[in-house]
């Protein structure tokens, strides 16, 4: 059974800018700061399983490009589904190899949840580009 919910669309691009943002941000760092976040990648309890995936820097570089291109693309409402699929697929290992080991710090850890969480809103959902209550 489906139940309609009358949703602003305001509220919608705002979440997408919002949760885009820090995948933007991200992105910079990870492109103009690559040997310290490497470092930061290397010194995590857990970031020996990046390792297993490949060469950190070039691992640090290809996230980069990857966050800044699914992160615009998601902030201006382009294929959102599947730059929200993309950037849970970039998520995922950086949550896993960085937040998961910092049991003294765990609002990193939950701050990647509450963003998983807006990008699941984006996947799961149809959200037509009109049609939506101002």
């Amino acid at each position: 059974m489906t139940s309609k919910v009358m949703v602003s669309f305001r509220s919608i691009q705002l979440l997408r800018v919002l949760v885009s943002s820090i995948f933007i941000i991200a992105s910079i760092s990870h492109l103009f700061n690559v040997e310290k976040t490497v470092t930061r990648l290397e010194s995590a309890k857990l970031g020996y399983l990046a390792l297993f995936m490949g060469n950190p820097t070039i691992l640090v570089v290809a996230s980069g490009i990857v966050m800044l291109i699914a992160g615009i693309s998601f902030c201006v409402g382009y294929k959102t589904r599947w730059s929200a699929i993309v950037l849970v697929a970039v998520l995922i290992p950086i949550t896993v190899t960085i937040q998961m080991g910092q049991v003294t710090t765990l609002g990193p850890l939950f701050k990647n949840i509450a963003i998983l969480g807006g990008l699941l809103f984006f996947i799961l959902n149809d959200i037509p580009k009109k049609n939506l209550s101002s």
